[in-house]
């Protein structure tokens, strides 16, 4: 039984969709980031950078005590290594893996972010910010589209968890002021993927857990209000 610490977010589905597509039991645990939950001292015993997503896996593979794992691209390889599944064996392939995945981690995600932050949850427009922002989202993808011309997934033939974490990322593009019909590589493979049987249960479950937008007018300053003060005071 895997525990999935979660909340409706492109990171939190990255997770959702191995674990839907790997078929592993699993039980989501809610962890309302609006209201704070991310704060609770339980949650940070197993994520002390207080965001979600976190799993905590009660039978890995040293038969010991509960393992706790935080940080989404540290969670999909923790998966795909305990199950098997959606990460190479063969070394070259295994490596174009694990570049995607810090693409998405270290660029993606966190320039998409920032997309989303100054163009709907900033107080006053910033049209530096909005400009920088919106352009580096437009050239990473580029960079996949351009990528995706001669493949039909990030690592060639077979679906991993390289697309797992970009795919989130990607469905929110009409609020990151990105038109898909610009990029046809990423386009077709984000419906592919949309298309899957195990995208389909894991974007419903998440939908269960809260069909609410994140970011209200009561959730902006617990969001963007944090600090090292507020870090020791935790």
């Amino acid at each position: 039984m895997i525990d999935l610490h979660f909340w409706p977010t492109p990171n939190g589905y990255k997770v959702l969709m191995f674990l839907e597509e790997a078929n592993i039991e699993h039980r989501i645990v809610p962890v309302n980031i609006g209201a704070g939950e991310q704060f609770r001292p339980e949650f940070l015993a197993i994520s002390p950078n207080n965001r979600m997503p976190a799993i905590v896996d009660h039978a890995p593979a040293d038969g010991g005590a509960p393992l706790s794992v935080f940080e989404s691209g540290a969670i999909l390889i923790y998966l795909a290594e305990k199950t098997g599944k959606f990460m190479p064996a063969d070394l070259r392939a295994r490596v174009q893996v694990l570049e995607w995945l810090f693409w998405q981690v270290g660029g993606l995600g966190p320039m998409a972010g920032q997309n989303h932050h100054f163009v709907q949850y900033a107080p006053e427009a910033i049209a530096y910010a909005i400009k920088r922002y919106v352009d580096e989202t437009g050239r990473l993808y580029g960079v996949l589209n351009k990528h995706l011309a001669n493949r039909a997934f990030i690592a060639g033939d077979d679906y991993t968890i390289a697309d797992m974490a970009s795919y989130p990322w990607v469905v929110p593009h009409k609020r990151q002021q990105m038109d898909l019909d610009d990029f046809p590589h990423l386009k077709r493979w984000f419906e592919s993927i949309r298309a899957r049987t195990a995208t389909v249960r894991a974007y419903e479950r998440g939908a269960q857990v809260s069909d609410k937008p994140v970011v209200d007018e009561q959730s902006r300053k617990l969001l963007f209000g944090q600090n090292a003060d507020t870090v020791a005071k935790q």
